[in-house]
């Protein structure tokens, strides 16, 4: 996780799925301090989504709302995953975005989320 201004950045490549999904957004919950107002996933290296990952997914924004923190998510439109977040209306609920350019316009172009793997 690195923090920019009010934002929390976190990259999370490879698989998100039932082996690995509660606990990596569990820590990522966990790992946010409460003077963060944005929560940003950058899911561009996520190639795998099941519906444990969407379930987490849902129940981390509810998390974070409650602490009154926003979440938002970077899935680029050719991604593996974007289509289960249409079919899902994830999309509906959290707000996504096609490149992390587009959540943090301000962003220096040398900053990235530091990435957190699921299984490979």
């Amino acid at each position: 996780m690195r923090r920019v201004g009010d934002t929390q950045l976190v990259a999370i490549s490879g698989e998100v799925d039932l082996s690995n999904a509660r606990s990596l957004l569990d820590t990522v919950a966990a790992s946010t301090p409460d003077d963060t107002s944005l929560v940003v996933l950058d899911l561009s290296a996520t190639t795998y989504l099941d519906s444990a990952g969407i379930a987490g997914l849902f129940r981390l924004a509810e998390r974070l709302r409650i602490r009154r923190q926003d979440l938002r998510l970077v899935v680029p439109p050719g991604s593996p995953i974007r289509p289960v977040l249409r079919l899902t209306h994830l999309d509906h609920v959290i707000q996504v975005d096609d490149a992390l350019a587009d959540t943090l316009p301000d962003l220096p172009p040398d900053v990235e989320a530091p990435r957190a793997s699921g299984p490979a």
